[in-house]
């Protein structure tokens, strides 16, 4: 059965979720699932923008053959090489022999190395700035090397100013018959996922997001059609903001994360402590996570909203316990700049962890330690003072 739908005169959307999908890339829970969108114009020309993961392949196919209504595809247009968009690739060329596969000497490239067809007869090599005249609609390509793969492409309809954005602008979550934005309450269900799939996959990514971003013609895109998840028709400024405050590691509130490792509970009691004390001193809205229980892409999430950061942990093995080391090189592989964070180390016979901790802050650029402690296995009341002081810092630095 067919599922598909008209998102513009003469465009479908052809795409699929997976809801049985347990881990995105096999690393990032997605308890919501996933989309995988393609875009089908059916001009004087037809072109087909991407394709999907192998698990829906068989919706996929489906969906094609009906949008095409029994008509050739002239061009298949990849934006990008990763797998769950490429899957199909030899099976469209195999139903449709003639189609022109639209990419540059870098989707041509990892599209041999994934794969074995020879498409040599197929290939329509693009550069920057080329154009491809569908008939009442033109395709231009804007390429946006490590963005977040090096051979990523955007590719604009210039008529109408609908971008096709590969993987920027996507986000965690199914599609559940409103694929539209604005047909759903964004913010409540998919800007939290927008987030956390920005953070984990493009975050490292910024400058080269902000370089794609200054060669589009920003000003006239009426539509944002991305790889996953809901279209963007209206309220436009609102994602395009999110992204330039996600991509140039701003902000978006004056907030703190707590996120702490315990074995036996007693550090878990001195940021319980620490978040009554920071309560009292008028912050708001404190989120606080467990290492050892949340997933560490969801903290990164988080991080990435909120201007402030407590990371605490005990000493393991004369060594970082790892739920803490894990976020902090994983922040730190991410490119995370621009946050202010308060370290709380502890340990029982050999101290490691807080210095560990301000060596991994520290190594990041633009990130700054403004308080930092260690505790000697249990918050005793003569180190009150001290916990109460860190407050005071991060409370003072955050108003």
């Amino acid at each position: 059965m067919q599922i598909i739908q008209e998102i513009s005169p003469s465009l479908y959307w052809v795409g699929a979720s997976d809801r049985r999908l347990e881990r995105f890339e096999n690393l990032f829970p997605i308890p919501a699932g996933i989309s995988y969108n393609s875009y089908l114009f059916t001009d004087t020309k037809t072109a087909l923008l991407d394709t999907v993961d192998s698990s829906v392949t068989q919706q996929f196919l489906e969906n094609v053959r009906q949008a095409l209504g029994g008509r050739p595809l002239d061009y298949l247009v990849v934006n990008h090489m990763e797998p769950d968009h490429c899957a199909n690739i030899e099976a469209l060329v195999r139903l449709y022999p003639d189609v022109q596969v639209v990419g540059n000497k870098k989707t041509f490239l990892l599209f041999s190395q994934f794969y074995e067809m020879d498409i040599e007869q197929n290939k329509l090599l693009v550069k920057e700035g080329d154009e491809i005249s569908l008939g009442v609609h033109t395709l231009k390509f804007f390429f946006a090397p490590m963005v977040h793969w090096p051979e990523v492409m955007l590719t604009c309809e210039t008529s109408k100013g609908i971008l096709f954005s590969a993987d920027a602008f996507g986000t965690f979550g199914a599609l559940n018959g409103n694929i539209f934005a604005d047909q759903v309450e964004y913010e409540r269900h998919f800007l939290g996922e927008t987030r956390r799939y920005y953070a984990n996959i493009i975050g490292k990514f910024g400058t080269q997001v902000q370089a794609a971003f200054a060669k589009l013609p920003i000003d006239s895109i009426t539509m944002i059609c991305p790889l996953h998840g809901p279209i963007w028709r209206e309220n436009i400024p609102f994602i395009f903001e999110k992204y330039r405050l996600w991509s140039t590691y701003t902000p978006e509130r004056r907030g703190v994360v707590i996120a702490y490792a315990s074995m036996y509970g007693n550090t878990e009691a001195a940021v319980n402590k620490l978040a009554l004390l920071l309560a009292q001193r008028g912050v708001r809205d404190i989120r606080m996570f467990d290492l050892s229980r949340t997933h560490i892409s969801e903290v990164v999430g988080e991080v990435w909203e909120n201007s402030h950061l407590v990371v605490a942990s005990p000493t393991y093995n004369m060594h970082l316990y790892s739920g803490a080391a894990n976020l902090l090189d994983d922040l730190s592989a991410l490119g995370l700049r621009n946050r202010k964070v308060a370290i709380i180390g502890n340990h029982s016979w050999a101290s490691a962890a807080q210095k560990s901790m301000e060596e991994r802050v520290c190594s990041m650029k633009d990130c700054q330690v403004i308080a930092s402690m260690d505790i000697k296995s249990t918050l005793k009341d003569e180190q009150l003072g001290e916990l109460e002081a860190l407050a005071d810092a991060i409370a003072h630095s955050v108003e």
